[in-house]
């Protein structure tokens, strides 16, 4: 049975508020903003925001997610667009770096210091990490990668190496934004797992 039209559109209108609120969180960060600044930005009424979340709380945790959501489908449009074990993987990690790159640092460091935020972050971090390892497991399998460095360790640095990006110890290190530590570590990882 097919939705009715004005449920169509509704659940349309959601997914547009959803995506400018996303704009917005990403632009400019979210600690500052109250739920009157957000809904005056987005020209929409509070209580249009209500029926999305109970609070600025869980509207941020619920726009954070949405966000993620949109980048994973993004990310794995851009690997399955190839079959080149090589090209997979840095597939992946160029379209992480480019799902980031309208980030902002405010927006990355409220995040960071909203719990909710943080821990939506690291569950698809550790997601990113195994997914990652599993394309160089297809690449070794498929005699694209050396054989010679185990999967388990490999896919181990790149966790490591994520982890710090999302904790924001790799930007504290290197001034590197999410995104370009993202590119740098695409090059130094296939760099390093690509036959000579």
């Amino acid at each position: 049975m097919a939705a009715a039209p004005s449920t169509r559109r509704g659940a349309a209108r959601h997914s547009e508020l959803f995506d400018a609120l996303i704009d917005l969180l990403l632009a400019e960060g979210f600690a500052h903003l109250t739920l009157d600044d957000v809904a005056a930005r987005l020209r929409c009424s509070k209580r249009t925001l209500y029926a999305l979340a109970g609070s600025k709380e869980q509207l941020v945790r619920a726009a954070v997610v949405h966000f993620f959501e949109r980048a994973t489908d993004r990310v794995e449009a851009a690997v399955a667009a190839s079959t080149d074990p090589e090209a997979r993987v840095a597939a992946y990690l160029r379209a992480v770096a480019d799902e980031l790159a309208p980030a902002s640092a405010r927006f990355v460091d409220d995040m960071a210091a909203f719990p909710p935020a943080a821990e939506v972050y690291a569950r698809n971090t550790e997601a990113a990490a195994r997914r990652v390892g599993e394309l160089i497991a297809e690449g070794v399998a498929a005699g694209a990668f050396r054989g010679d460095v185990p999967v388990s360790f490999a896919a181990e640095v790149i966790t490591a190496m994520m982890v710090g990006i999302q904790q924001r110890r790799v930007a504290a290190a290197t001034g590197l934004g999410d995104a370009e530590a993202y590119e740098a570590l695409a090059a130094l990882l296939l760099h390093g797992l690509t036959r000579d």
